[in-house]
Order: C-alpha cells, then structure tokens, then sequence
C-alpha cells in the first residue's frame, strides 16, 4: 500500500477521515482533534470528503446512520426533497424481492443526475441573470438536449435493471426444475 500512497503524494488519500461517535451522541473527529457538530459531518458530505463514522466503543461502523439522520434534518427542514408518497413507496421496497435492485436503480440514477448537475455548472459559467433564468427554466435547447440526455440514462438503467431480473428469474426457474 505505500506505493499507493507515494502516488497519491500523501497517506491521507488512501486512508479516510475517522470521526468516532461517544455514547453521549458527541461526534469526535480524530483528523483534526476536536468534537464536531452534525452539520460539520454534512460539511465533509458536501466536500465529498472520504470518511467513516465509528462507534468509539465497539468500532462499528455508523457512516450510513449519521448520513440518515443528516438527511432526516434536511427532511423536516423548511424545504424537503421527498412528498410523503416517495417516502412511502420507498418504505414499500424493504423486504421486497426487489429491494436490491431499487438501490441500485436509484444509486446510478442519482449518479447520472449529479453528472447532469455538473455539466450544467461547466455550461452556465459566465451567464448573466437573465440568461441563468431562461437556462433553468428549459428555455435553451441546450438544456432540453441535456435533461433528455438524463431521462435516456435513466431508461437505459430501468431496462438493463428489468433485464437483470428476468436472467435470474429465469436461473431461479430453471434451478428448481421449472421452465419457462
């Protein structure tokens, strides 16, 4: 691993932040020595900073716990991302059969929307308030090209996902003597 770590050009890149979670509901971040808030830890989310929360008495891993209830803050804040029917219909998917695939369909679907979020920040640099206007509201085909450029993504990822589930339903017939 030191030779990864010579490229990298510090040992910091390989290894990710340690922030260490007390009984007390503190958060310690060993990187920097200090107790730090929530709303630091959303901080290194935002800076995309490599992280792991542990439990500072068994060592467990709480990163996706702490990412929850970041996300719960955000939710009951003044402006939530999801209607009351998304979070249900996510809720719904937990115990599914096709939990693991609705992860994945909405990991690479939100991975396509920040790639879209990029792009439209690299093509919006230098515009002045009137045209940032009519670039948010789709007036410019440049916009329209990109949001169908995501929407074909996200076909793309629904189809090779229902294909996906057809192969192993289909292995899953065949290994119990069932044929289609």
């Amino acid at each position: 691993m030191s030779s990864g770590n010579a490229a990298a050009g510090s040992g910091k890149a390989a290894k990710p932040r340690i922030i260490k979670k007390y009984p007390n509901r503190r958060l310690y971040d060993t990187d920097t020595s200090t107790y730090i808030t929530l709303a630091d830890v959303k901080q290194l989310v935002m800076d995309t900073a490599d992280f792991v929360v542990r439990d500072a008495k068994t060592g467990e891993d709480l990163t996706r716990s702490i990412m929850l209830q970041i996300i719960l803050e955000e939710e009951t804040g003044g402006a939530p991302m999801f209607t009351e029917a998304v979070l249900g219909n996510i809720i719904r998917f937990y115990g599914n059969a096709m939990q693991s695939f609705m992860g994945s369909y909405l990991e690479k679907n939100v991975q396509s929307f920040m790639d879209l979020q990029v792009k439209m920040s690299e093509q919006s640099k230098g515009l002045t308030p009137e045209l940032w206007a009519q670039f948010i509201n789709a007036q410019s085909p440049m916009m329209q090209g990109m949001m169908g450029s995501y929407v074909e993504q996200s076909k793309t990822v629904f189809t090779q996902m229902q294909e996906q589930m057809q192969k192993q339903s289909e292995q899953m017939l065949a290994a119990l003597g069932l044929k289609r």
